[in-house]
């Protein structure tokens, strides 16, 4: 404390003797904010406001494009082809998920759970084009099912 005075107060009152000092400079500019140059508070020519001049133009400022020559075309993109279904997809019989599963009898919990992680990495709804979500969804089920009665026989 510096004469009775936490230091935050000592600088809260220099900041206001200056601030008196500078309003006291700039009297006649009424429209003028202590503390905030006329740039950074907004931009004004003869008490008016730039923007306001401008008012068919405000939203052209925001926009990738040539006031005068109207709107810039951009490039159309070539349509993208139609997805190829992957091979795996196409085996959604009981027989073909349990081959790829290869579910043996030494296989333990674990084994199980990385077989499960990973089939869906592979085969997951999510992953795979919109065409192609119900083979893959018949497959996720299929091999959930095979995992699960896989696991039950293991917790006898």
């Amino acid at each position: 404390m510096l004469f009775g005075q936490s230091v935050f107060q000592s600088v809260l009152e220099r900041l206001k003797a200056e601030d008196e000092t500078a309003e006291e400079a700039e009297a006649p500019a009424a429209h003028r904010v202590a503390g905030l140059g006329t740039g950074f508070a907004f931009d004004v020519m003869e008490g008016v406001s730039v923007a306001s001049r401008r008012i068919g133009e405000a939203y052209f400022d925001n926009l990738d494009l040539d006031a005068a020559a109207g709107f810039t075309e951009k490039p159309t993109a070539l349509p993208e082809p139609e997805p190829a279904m992957p091979d795996h997809l196409t085996r959604t019989a009981p027989q073909e998920v349990a081959a790829e599963l290869a579910i043996s009898a030494a296989d333990t919990p674990l084994t199980l759970s990385e077989k499960r992680r990973a089939f869906a990495r592979a085969n997951h709804p999510d992953g795979v084009a919109l065409p192609f979500r119900e083979n893959a969804t018949k497959r996720m089920m299929l091999a959930n099912l095979l995992i699960d009665e896989a696991l039950r026989r293991l917790g006898r």
